[in-house]
């Protein structure tokens, strides 16, 4: 009778993988996956930084409500009530991305997500404890840190090479246009008419560019003819629809426009016309995005990189200016490439992949994970008791020694990489034309999904040794700058542009090596903090502000990024990172803290 009374123990290997890796996956989701996801879709650099910033607010909120997952219900109720909650929000990101207000409904869901993960993780955290034995929980601390970083691997680059296949699938076949800058050519572009409504042509839905081969002069022009162009230019691809209708391009686009002023000459410039060969299907959107895909940089496209065709204007093709640089003194070409793929449709699928997850580790979880007998919540009785303790622990927290020094430091550390960390993805992708690399949905992936991660839990890795081995205090300005210096690499790339996809893979490799080396310091210091009678509830809290420091900066760092651009961008990244080391010199580190005791020699 007493063994029909205690089952089996369950082994962990049946629930600390799977629990930890559901864990990591809504976090990559709603902290790197929407990024790229929004950048994708269309929206701007400005607006995805400061949204998907605010995303951070529920893990700064964490400490204040993680006292109530004790109280009420299990930890065991928590984990698969949240799992439950980020399937419903996936899901809901699947079924608002084909709709006209996608950005804004797809974001709440993305809250509800962030809340969900949020919640999540204090319950997957609090079981962990209460379901293992001390030497148990430190047995198994490295397979669910592993585990936890195999979901971001498969989340930032599973998902996203996932998606960037659909979207190289899905599409139109990739059509290229080729500039060449002709000493000889003297003609002078200028918008032809009769290119302004394109015929259908052929049977198949193909994008068609008018002409497929351009000819420019080497020289320069006036920069009041090249303004006048551009304005036109400009303005017709804003209301192609709008002047279809009429051949008198010039009036039209001069509506808004003020008179540029004489200055220094530019160099000459060319057009091309790029539609579509015969009309999509009802409610079928084709994005095409055109920029520079290889050869001399120095012809450049001044007009829009992200061309949108619908039913009704897929033969009012957008305007391509290219303009060749005026010191160009001898015969060059370059390659410029139309790629077409249906990006929501590759979002959708992926984020429905997703959501099957999380079906199948609700499910899983509600069978498998064992019911410790000491995960239950608190008795009413003991409430006023709570109440006090609750109290009590931020209380204690804050009237530390020199607890504002600290504070300050979890809040200014990642001011640069704060920053850094919402523009990098962009910057990856974006064309050339607007300062980026112009990769590839699936190169990103493969970069900082797979090469990346691993560079990054290489760096933690080494950071906990050599911390182990002579102590924080020993390392951690060595460790700063480890994390810090690498951001350099990211000036060197927007100079750069490298088109070699083997260099920049190195360059993101070295700097995300640096940053998980770095890191290491960065959590070393707050379990220091955290020392004392609630040191689970104290780490909590400099979580909380590590949130904090995460979402202020990348709240304006989008809107700064496009007001200085992706070159003094970085620039001002690796002097916002200079508070951070001069706080350094003022922080009261225990000298034996972290190295092992001759114990555990």
């Amino acid at each position: 009778m007493s063994q029909l009374k205690e089952p089996k123990r369950r082994t962990p290997w049946l629930w600390i993988p799977s629990l930890y890796f559901a864990e990591g996956v809504p976090y990559t989701v709603v902290m790197l996956i929407a990024v790229v996801f929004y950048k994708r879709m269309g929206i701007s650099n400005m607006e995805i930084a400061l949204y998907t910033s605010w995303l951070y607010l529920p893990w700064v909120l964490k400490p204040l409500w993680s006292p109530l997952v004790d109280i009420f219900k299990t930890k065991r109720f928590w984990i698969v009530t949240m799992q439950l909650f980020i399937g419903a929000g996936l899901g809901g990101v699947v079924l608002t991305i084909p709709m006209p207000g996608f950005f804004q409904l797809t974001l709440g869901f993305f809250w509800l997500l962030a809340f969900s993960s949020a919640t999540h993780d204090i319950a997957a955290d609090g079981y962990y404890m209460i379901g293992l034995s001390q030497h148990d929980q430190a047995w198994w601390v490295g397979i669910r840190s592993t585990f936890y970083r195999l979901a971001i691997i498969a989340g930032q680059g599973g998902i996203i090479i996932f998606a960037g296949m659909i979207e190289s699938n899905t599409g139109l076949p990739d059509l290229e246009l080729v500039v060449h800058a002709n000493p000889d050519h003297q003609i002078e572009h200028r918008i032809d008419p009769g290119f302004l409504s394109l015929p259908e042509n052929g049977d198949d839905l193909e994008i068609h560019i008018y002409p497929e081969t351009v000819e420019v002069g080497l020289g320069t022009q006036s920069n009041l003819k090249h303004d006048s162009l551009l304005t036109m230019v400009n303005y017709w691809n804003a209301h192609r629809l709008e002047l279809s209708d009429t051949t008198d391009l010039t009036s039209a686009a001069f509506v808004d426009y003020q008179a540029p002023t004489a200055g220094d000459d530019v160099g000459k410039t060319a057009l091309a016309y790029i539609g579509l060969s015969k009309k999509p299907l009802e409610d079928e959107e084709i994005v095409i995005s055109f920029g520079l895909d290889s050869g001399d940089k120095s012809i450049k496209l001044l007009s829009d990189t992200r061309l949108v065709f619908h039913q009704d204007d897929w033969n009012i093709p957008y305007l391509a200016l290219i303009q060749l640089h005026p010191n160009l003194k001898h015969g060059s070409d370059a390659t410029f490439i139309a790629r077409s793929g249906n990006i929501p449709l590759a979002w959708t699928l992926s984020f429905l992949v997703l959501t099957g997850l999380f079906v199948i580790f609700f499910v899983y979880h509600y069978f498998v994970l064992p019911r410790p007998d000491a995960d239950k919540g608190v008795k009413p009785g003991s409430m006023s008791e709570f109440l006090n303790s609750y109290a009590n622990t931020f209380t204690t927290f804050f009237t530390k020694e020199k607890i504002g020094l600290a504070v300050s430091f979890i809040l200014i550390y990642r001011f640069g990489e704060a920053q850094l960390v919402k523009i990098a993805p962009l910057f990856m992708i974006d064309s050339f034309e607007a300062g980026g690399l112009a990769l590839t949905t699936q190169q990103y992936g493969f970069i900082y999904g797979t090469l990346g991660a691993v560079m990054l839990t290489l760096g933690g890795i080494l950071g906990g040794l050599v911390a182990a081995r002579q102590g924080l205090k020993f390392w951690i300005l060595w460790m700063a700058l480890a994390m810090k210096l690498p951001d350099a690499v990211y000036v060197f790339l927007s100079y750069a542009q490298p088109e070699n996809f083997t260099m920049i893979a190195v360059m993101v490799g070295i700097e995300q090596f640096g940053y998980g080396f770095g890191f290491t310091a960065y959590m070393l210091y707050m379990i220091t903090v955290a020392e004392g009678k609630f040191k689970t509830a104290h780490f909590a809290i400099c979580t909380g502000f590590m949130a904090l420091g995460m979402m202020i900066p990348g709240m304006f760092s989008g809107w700064l990024q496009e007001t200085i651009g992706y070159q003094m961008f970085f620039i001002w990244v690796l002097i916002a990172t200079i508070p951070g080391l001069v706080l350094l010199k003022f922080l009261a580190i225990d000298p034996e803290f972290g190295k092992k005791t001759a114990k555990q020699k």
